[in-house]
């Protein structure tokens, strides 16, 4: 053997590309059925991973066509004989696409407390079941490039809860030595919720880099509560008290501000004027009380607004500088814990190819270390999971609606040795949102009847929720506000960065007007670029006193094809805190009315449109189950002929008037 074969054999083989683009370049049916081609550097060869069931293989797969209609890598000739597995999918739309990610192994144990068991097997459920996991996905997008978020961690979530507590804190401080009133209720919600909507942060929760300081939405509820908190007045006795403390506070806030002698004359001589009413009259009804007030905030309330403007915007830009220094110190300690395990930012950009493909799950491509261990433990059907102290809960059955979700969507941990310690971040993410105060944020995760969905599914082929999570989501894919968190269990991310060009989808959005008409434009855009069929069913609050922008510019859009409104206190919605309340807490009545909008292109009006016979199965799914039926008398009744709400509108199909 001479010296130059020897020294050749000795050096380590090197991967060699089949083509320019290795991972992909496999025959499409293989690539379809989910196969890519990865370079081993431990045995120095190439092998094929199977990124839908985990599979590897060293040699290359074979996927057999379905003898019953063609479609090549979706069934067996064995144990499917006839295709009956294959889904019904474009022949144009390609698999997800891979990233170079880390794999793990797949051989350590899983965890035990849970009862772990083969992915391939059906879970069964304890306890009453909200969701349907079987139903695939119908939504078409284009590619995105993966996630560069560092993976959660319990140590960073609970002092990210700790400084958004301490937050929430000093709002209401300010707003007591500042005005001498109480935050507004849930106002730090809507705050949050707003401030998202244009945020271009690195927090997924706290906001840090706003075009505008002065936050619309919290200038606007301090200004309402000024110069006293508003409150529904029932009683004429309780109406006078109120009108005579407006009118006291009114005075006592322009004799202590600097505001201009005019200002200050107004506010005064209006004062001076209910005040003699009040002496004057000792029998006054409710309206007249109501009339009264209404007057005089009428003569104030701008005088009093420019009186408390620069104090009002001093508190909406502390609060948001605060949450700039809470988010910078929440950053440090996160990567902090990740650098002690060897695991570096990724500040590249992932390039991705323009082409469609069935939605697929977010890419988390920052390494995830081996998280602490969390304590659990049942107590009366209820899961308790406990990390350093803190003990967050949910029911036993939303503990396995996550392990099922986690197995589907979770491709980065199969022992599930990460699935306590996220199950976990979860929790500890969305009660911060929450707040801590009893029953404080459950509106912004209160969602549909059970029979709603089904009925969506039935007659407008829905499959997708825009705005939902891991705790109240009914289809195995929606998009929610935490892709970090939420990913692991399912979420595609924020509603505003989803861009579908196929599918039909349900809203029902958070009640913040900053995001409804953020909605309300992300919905035309993708209805006016798609030519493919498209539609969102739209659940939003009627409210029209004054209307809200987003609800005038869905009703006039060229893509409404109906609307229906369904009456107050005649539907329900389930609650927010459902993954911990009881089955007597389970729903709500809802106390204003909801309009459903549905909007729709051509293709998906063609294929999806609002039909009679649809519309009907719709509304007879949102009466209440179990409940007498509604009231058939009054306006906004139901029609006791065939179920559907009397005051309905149609929008005609024709082009010329939707123009």
């Amino acid at each position: 053997m001479s010296t130059g074969s020897s020294d050749k054999s000795s050096d380590p083989p090197t991967p060699q590309s089949p083509g320019p683009d290795p991972v992909h370049d496999l025959p499409e049916e293989v690539l379809r059925a989910g196969w890519r081609r990865f370079w081993s550097k431990r045995e120095k060869r190439w092998y094929f991973f199977n990124k839908m069931t985990g599979e590897s293989l060293w040699e290359m797969p074979v996927v057999h066509k379905s003898p019953h209609n063609g479609v090549p890598g979706g069934s067996d000739r064995i144990t499917d004989p006839l295709g009956i597995s294959v889904p019904d999918t474009p022949t144009d739309v390609r698999s997800p696409p891979s990233f170079d990610l880390k794999r793990r192994r797949d051989s350590e144990a899983s965890i035990t407390s849970l009862g772990s068991m083969s992915p391939s097997k059906k879970m069964k459920m304890e306890g009453p079941v909200y969701w349907n996991f079987e139903i695939p996905s119908n939504a078409i997008i284009f590619e995105h490039p993966p996630c560069t978020m560092p993976p959660v961690h319990p140590e960073a979530e609970s002092y990210r809860a700790q400084l958004t507590n301490k937050l929430r804190s000093q709002y209401q401080e300010l707003c007591q030595t500042r005005e001498g009133i109480d935050a507004p209720r849930e106002s730090f919600n809507r705050w949050v919720l707003e401030r998202k909507v244009t945020d271009r942060g690195n927090d997924p929760m706290l906001p840090t880099n706003c075009p505008h300081e002065v936050s619309a939405s919290m200038y606007r509820e301090i200004m309402s509560d000024i110069p006293v908190r508003g409150c529904r007045l029932r009683h004429p006795v309780e109406a006078r008290k109120y009108v005579f403390k407006y009118a006291e506070a009114a005075k006592k806030m322009v004799e202590s501000r600097n505001c201009s002698p005019d200002s200050r004359k107004i506010v005064k001589w209006s004062v001076e004027d209910i005040m003699q009413w009040l002496r004057r009259q000792n029998n006054a009804t409710l309206e007249d009380y109501q009339e009264r007030l209404t007057h005089l905030k009428t003569q104030c309330g701008p005088h009093l607004s420019e009186a408390a403007k620069s104090s009002v915007e001093g508190i909406c830009q502390k609060i948001y500088h605060l949450s700039c220094e809470s988010a910078k110190k929440i950053y440090d300690k996160h990567w902090e814990i990740l650098k002690e395990h060897g695991i570096e930012e990724i500040h590249r950009k992932f390039e991705v190819h323009k082409r469609r493909v069935q939605c697929y799950q977010i890419h988390m491509v920052v390494s995830c270390p081996r998280l602490p261990s969390i304590s659990y433990h049942v107590e009366n059907n209820v899961g308790c999971l406990r990390f350093k102290g803190e003990v967050l809960t949910l029911n036993q059955n939303y503990l396995q609606k996550l392990e099922h979700l986690y197995r589907i969507h979770c491709r980065d941990d199969r022992p599930l040795e990460n699935f306590l310690p996220r199950v976990w971040c979860l929790l500890r993410r969305y009660q911060t949102l929450f707040g801590s105060s009893p029953n404080e944020g459950t509106g912004l995760q209160g969602a549909l009847p059970v029979p709603v969905f089904e009925a969506m599914h039935k007659h407008f082929g829905v499959t997708f929720e825009l705005f939902a999570s891991p705790l109240n989501c009914y289809f195995r894919q929606y998009c929610s506000a935490f892709p970090d968190t939420d990913g692991y269990f399912g979420s595609r991310g924020p509603v505003l960065d989803f861009h579908p060009v196929s599918g039909s989808f349900e809203a029902n959005p958070p009640f913040s007007e900053e995001l409804l008409n953020a909605m309300a434009e992300h919905l035309e855009r993708l209805l006016a670029t798609s030519s493919e069929p498209l539609s969102f069913l739209v659940f939003i609050p009627e409210w029209r006193d004054p209307p809200i922008p987003a609800l005038l510019r869905m009703e006039n859009s060229i893509f409404k094809r109906k609307t229906v409104v369904v009456p107050a206190f005649e539907h329900e919605y389930r609650s927010g805190l459902q993954h911990v309340c009881t089955g007597s807490d389970l729903y709500h009545k809802s106390v204003h009315g909801t309009l459903v909008l549905i909007l729709q292109n051509e293709a998906g009006f063609a294929k999806w449109g609002p039909t009679d016979d649809r519309v009907k199965g719709l509304l007879d799914a949102y009466k209440p189950q179990g409940n007498p039926s509604p009231s058939t008398s009054g306006e906004g009744r139901w029609d006791s002929v065939d179920g559907t709400k009397i005051a309905t509108e149609t929008k005609s199909n024709s082009k010329d008037e939707k123009r």
